[in-house]
Parts: C-alpha cells; sequence; structure tokens
C-alpha cells in the first residue's frame, strides 16, 4: 500500500469551542474567542497549550498563527497554514492540513480552528456595498445578484428542475436540523422548534431557498480541534477520532468565472468526492452518521448526491425527517442542528459533532457509529470533506 496517504496516522485527541452566539452578540472580541476554543481543545485532550506547535485555519480567518503562538506561549511555532478559498469550503481541509502537517513531522501537534465575531467586523450574508466593483461582481451585481443566496439559488434551481426534486426535500433538512438543535444545549436554536407549518409559513428569501430556514444563522464564537501522531493519542484521555479520509480542490473548470462553469449545477465534488473514498478505502455505505454543511439547505442535497450517499432519483423518496434523524434515521444527519440550528461557525462545529459521535458523547447519540462523513461547504470552491473513524476502521 501506497505511504501517500493519511489514512490512520493522525487523529483528533481534543475538541473545543466557545459558547455560540447569534452575530454580533459575543461579549467577547474574535481573537479571544480563537483562544479560548483552542484552551478547550487543549484541555480537552490533556495537553499544555504551550505543547500545541501549528495552527491550520480556512476563509481569511483573521486570528493567525503567530499571534496566537505568542499569546498561547508555545515553546515553538512550526506550521501556520490558511487554506484559499471562500467560507466553509475549507473547514475539512484546515484539519486535512493539520494532519498532514503532523504525519509529514513539520509539526506534532496542531489546531486547525475557525473564529467569528460578526459584530465586530462584519456580516457574511449581506451583499456587498462599495463605491465601484470590479471582477465578476461586475457582471453580477448590476442585475441585483449580490449575496451568497442568490448565487447558489441558481444551481440549485437548475438541479432541482433537472431532476425533478421537489421542495419537500429541503424542508426535511431543515426540520431534521431544527429537530437535533432542541435536544441540544449548546445550539443557538435551542428551545425554537420547527414545525411544517412554520416553515411553510416563513418569509421567502429566493427560491428555491425561499424559506427562511433554507439559509444557515450567523453567528459569533470559534471552535477547534487538536490533531496528533496516531500513536500519541492513544495514551489520550479520550477515545482516538482517526483521520480516515480527507480530499479538497474541484473538478475541471469549478471555479470558472460569471457562473460559465461547464458543469454547472454542482456542488463541486464529484473529483474530491472520488479522491476521499479513494483514501479512506471505504464507499458511501460504510458511514453511519452524516454532517452536511448547510450554506443553504440545497447544497446539502448536492453535496450528499456528488457523495453518493443518495442518488438524485432516489431523493423523493429518501430525504424525509424520518431517515435523517440520528434515532430513527437510515442515514443521521447533521445531528448537532448542523450550520441551521446549532451554530454557523463555518463548519468546524460540525467536525466536533463528528468527534462526539464517533466518542460516544453526542447530544443525539446515533447507536455505535464507526465512520463518520463531514462535507464541507458545498457551491463555493475549492471545497473539501472528511471522514473519520474509530480504531475499529482501521
Amino acid at each position: 500500500m501506497s505511504e501517500r496517504t493519511l489514512r490512520g496516522k493522525v487523529a483528533i485527541a481534543g475538541i473545543g469551542e466557545t459558547t455560540y452566539y447569534k452575530h454580533g452578540k459575543s461579549p467577547d472580541a474574535e481573537f479571544k474567542l480563537a483562544l479560548e476554543a483552542i484552551l478547550n481543545a487543549c484541555r480537552d485532550a490533556g495537553v499544555d497549550p504551550r505543547e500545541v506547535d501549528g495552527f491550520a485555519s480556512y476563509g481569511g480567518d483573521r486570528s493567525d498563527g503567530p499571534r496566537l503562538a505568542a499569546a498561547l506561549g508555545i515553546h515553538e511555532l512550526r506550521f501556520s497554514n490558511m487554506h484559499w478559498g471562500g467560507g466553509g469550503g475549507g473547514v475539512a481541509a484546515a484539519v486535512a492540513n493539520a494532519g498532514a502537517a503532523v504525519h509529514s513531522g513539520m509539526a506534532n501537534c496542531v489546531i486547525a480552528f475557525r473564529s467569528l465575531a460578526q459584530g465586530q467586523f462584519a456580516r457574511y450574508g449581506r451583499g456587498n456595498q462599495a463605491a465601484a466593483i470590479g471582477g465578476d461582481d461586475a457582471f453580477l451585481a448590476p442585475y441585483g445578484l449580490m449575496s451568497p443566496a442568490q448565487r447558489f439559488a441558481m444551481k440549485i434551481t437548475r438541479f432541482m428542475t433537472q431532476h425533478g426534486i421537489r421542495h419537500e426535500v429541503l424542508r426535511a433538512i431543515a426540520l431534521t436540523s431544527y429537530h437535533h438543535a432542541q435536544t441540544n444545549p449548546r445550539a443557538v436554536m435551542n428551545g425554537r422548534p420547527l414545525d411544517v407549518a412554520k416553515y411553510e409559513d416563513s418569509r421567502w428569501i429566493i427560491e428555491p431557498f425561499h424559506r427562511l430556514f433554507d439559509c444557515c444563522m450567523e453567528n459569533d464564537g470559534a471552535a477547534a480541534v487538536l490533531v496528533v501522531p496516531a500513536e500519541r493519542a492513544r495514551d489520550m484521555p479520550h477515545k482516538p477520532t482517526y483521520l480516515l479520509g480527507a480530499a479538497q480542490g474541484g473538478h475541471h473548470r469549478s471555479a470558472a468565472p460569471v457562473h460559465n462553469a461547464p458543469d454547472y449545477a454542482s456542488a463541486h465534488f464529484p473529483t474530491v468526492a472520488k479522491n476521499l473514498w479513494s483514501m479512506a478505502k471505504l464507499g458511501p455505505k460504510d458511514v453511519d452518521v452524516l454532517q452536511a454543511y448547510e450554506n443553504f439547505t440545497g447544497g446539502v442535497l448536492l453535496g450528499m448526491i456528488e457523495h453518493g450517499m443518495v442518488s438524485a432519483e432516489e431523493a423523493n423518496e429518501f430525504m424525509v425527517p424520518e431517515n435523517l434523524r440520528f434515532d430513527t434515521g437510515r442515514l443521521p444527519l447533521n445531528t448537532s442542528g448542523g450550520n441551521l440550528a446549532e451554530c454557523y461557525m463555518h463548519g468546524l462545529e460540525m467536525v466536533n459533532e463528528a468527534v462526539r459521535q464517533l466518542r460516544g458523547t453526542a447530544s443525539n447519540q446515533v447507536r455505535d457509529p464507526k465512520v463518520s462523513l463531514v462535507i464541507g461547504g458545498p457551491m463555493v470552491t475549492p471545497v473539501s470533506s472528511l471522514i473519520l473513524g474509530t480504531e475499529e476502521t482501521l
């Protein structure tokens, strides 16, 4: 077997997070939130924070590695990495980059993290306001196409129309996430249940995300995971969560400008998913629990289809809440509430939930899971995905 793999070579030994807040409601600055999540991940792993020697993030995180190293008083900074690309498309890539640094010997103990304080800086979901525009926006903004919801809605509308997928599929994703949030005390939407009537009566955003509940939240907070060599993880406090597969990137011309990609109605995972399954030496049927990034419910649909979790032809029948819930589901989905109802920490909170599930400590615990799939932010580019497993999967 080729040694050019991360399969079983590294493990997540610690997870950490802050309280999650609605956007603009955090009492602390973004940098302080990042430090709190990192310290919590170190505490969870039983590691002195000064032993951390690397950081990996994505989405243009402003809490850079050298500044974190100074604040934490770490002994030596050996790795400082930022994944290029938009938003949550880099969530799994940041964890993979941390793993690659550890496995290659560039570092020994690396934190992958995301921190956000949109009250301190700016909201992500609004259309940009500027005196002048250039690049792709020069072709789009004059026609009113300015926000992520508008850009992604066009792709999803094309896909759903081509395959005859009903809007009830998107509704099922939203209902599932909100259902799980009601029994997750960390979730921002805990105590705010969602039913069919409330969903259908909510205001339209843009077709097919024509309900408020089809769109992710915007939040303040931070989350982090601690990555170490597999052999070290076995001697640490928690049951190790091993990295089985990781992939990032995009297929041919997936980043073609101004909506001119040849495979337009795509979440950009076709080649990423192929490479992911190849490294993990697993297939879609091996997945016990799925954390699929919800920027919008339609992205979950495309991401699941492109990873082979369900076919477009099966979507209308399979994608119902009963099949997606942690206790009754054939494929438990977003068991903490996900970006829609737990917190929108650009997906890093979903990696934490994948680890909890494999440890057996989740609020909505799936029965005896061994493999968890994390799908990063669909429809941006590059995207990334991650497969985590217990020791039994090695």
